[in-house]
């Protein structure tokens, strides 16, 4: 990427003025149904579905754009976008704690109130950090004092356009990787590991709640499960949790709880089935719809040392297998999943599980690296397009899935770093294009904000532009 010249520093950010010469095409780009998306694929020529898109069709192509904080050219995104960075690893938080590295999953929130009680409209984005190891909790509250990941939170303001504040809001915890949020208001961090701290014995390894608005609960929920959690996504209509295991041979877990909305009362954990014997899902090209699921019971989602873990005791009652499960995202009425190392290429799978009947459908699977290099995170947009994080080789993109069933570049990660950033001392000069996007999410209600993050070095991005002119 450093042969990319960076293009004229853009006009300064606003939703209104980028958005204003595009008002009048909002509405002439009708979204297809996403059901009606794998479809449109399964009857797509297979040339056509397997050729690399170099960019959306309706979007246009990529260019380097300058970045409204520095004024480096850290994104290149389609002609009309625009964005801004925040939260680098090491600056300083509202409460003085300095920004923990490895930027992983996050959420938008609204904040309540708003514009029609006099108060600025707004939103709290809730941000997992993945860090390893037992260097030290960055702040309190903590489950483990010894354990350096954890949660922080931000607020945007819509209004102003600009990040507004930030704060430290969990510790203690262990490789917080893609989480997920809440109908009610709150976000689940999970901890990618099975780890135990070698000199207190504190097991790692559970899902914890972060209120949006305030510091998280350091109180393990255990009845969730202890294993490699990624992804959660929640179902508002029951307020079942799904969850995905980051793991070779991992399973896709659902947990209901006792009371909607009241996680720490306990519940059932729960692992798929696909048929009547252990189903290995790896394999599976796109358009595979599986009917004939069903859920086994974990007897103890919290076994002690050298019991048999959750995965291990749903496979042995049937439990279906999945290569490496870890975006999950909740969206048109369905749980959206990525299989990072699943599909015959082993490049990945984007699967849709519809939770009313109980159906299991692979959308996509990467025919070759060149289209789609392992993806991790997943969100979908108001108004119902997918957005999928790489994590992969090479160069590093934000992928859309178009209504076609087409996958495109968005945004790719063009973080260079020749000299170091004035004012950011953690920042070391480097090439950090080939690293991982992580954390993407929409503004709730309008979706004229996608945030997410590049994890290493560790920035978040708030962009914006005329999304209503394609699948976004």
């Amino acid at each position: 990427m450093d042969d990319i010249q960076p293009t004229e520093t853009p006009r300064a950010v606003g939703r209104r003025t980028v958005l204003a010469g595009t008002a009048a095409l909002a509405g002439a780009t009708a979204l297809a149904p996403l059901d009606a998306l794998a479809a449109r694929s399964a009857r797509a020529d297979s040339a056509d579905r397997r050729a690399r898109r170099a960019f959306s069709p309706d979007y246009g192509p990529l260019a380097p754009v300058r970045d409204h904080t520095t004024g480096l050219p850290l994104l290149l995104l389609p002609r009309g976008f625009e964005y801004i960075s925040h939260g680098w690893t090491g600056d300083p938080m509202s409460d003085d704690v300095a920004t923990p590295p490895l930027h992983d999953g996050m959420a938008a929130f609204r904040v309540r109130g708003g514009r029609r009680h006099g108060r600025r409209d707004r939103v709290r984005l809730v941000r997992n950090h993945e860090v390893a190891g037992f260097a030290g909790r960055f702040t309190d509250p903590a489950y483990d004092p010894d354990a350096a990941g954890g949660t922080t939170t931000l607020t945007f303001d819509l209004d102003d356009e600009t990040f507004v504040e930030s704060h430290a809001s969990l510790s203690g915890t262990v490789r917080n990787c893609a989480g997920g949020p809440t109908p009610w208001g709150s976000w689940l961090t999970c901890e990618e590991t099975s780890d135990v701290n070698p000199v207190s014995g504190i097991q790692h390894g559970y899902v914890f709640e972060v209120p949006s608005g305030g510091k998280g609960d350091p109180r393990p929920l255990k009845a969730m499960g202890r294993f490699e959690h990624e992804a959660v996504a929640v179902d508002p209509a029951t307020g079942y949790v799904y969850e995905t295991e980051d793991a070779g041979a991992a399973g896709l877990f659902r947990f209901r709880p006792r009371r909607r909305g009241e996680l720490s009362r306990g519940g059932v954990l729960e692992m798929l089935k696909i048929g009547d014997t252990t189903y290995d899902t790896s394999a599976d090209a796109a358009g595979t719809v599986h009917r004939d699921t069903s859920w086994v019971t974990v007897d103890e989602p919290d076994p002690g040392p050298g019991a048999p873990r959750p995965t291990q005791q749903g496979i042995a009652k049937g439990g279906a297998t999945f290569s490496r499960l870890e975006g999950a995202w909740y969206g048109n009425g369905l749980i959206y999943i990525v299989s990072t190392s699943g599909g015959p290429n082993r490049l990945g799978q984007v699967m849709e599980y519809d939770p009313r009947r109980g159906t299991l459908r692979v959308l996509f699977a990467s025919p070759g690296e060149d289209v789609l290099s392992n993806p991790d995170n997943i969100g979908v947009s108001p108004r119902g397009g997918i957005v999928l994080c790489e994590d992969g080789s090479g160069v590093q993109f934000l992928h859309g899935l178009t209504t076609r069933g087409q996958i495109f570049p968005f945004a790719a990660n063009n973080v260079v770093i020749p000299d170091g950033v004035p004012g950011k001392p953690a920042i070391n000069p480097g090439d950090y294009s080939m690293r991982e996007w992580a954390g993407s999410t929409f503004e709730p209600e309008r979706g004229e904000w996608l945030f997410a993050n590049i994890q290493s070095p560790g920035i978040t991005f708030a962009i914006t532009g005329p999304w209503r002119n394609g699948s976004l």
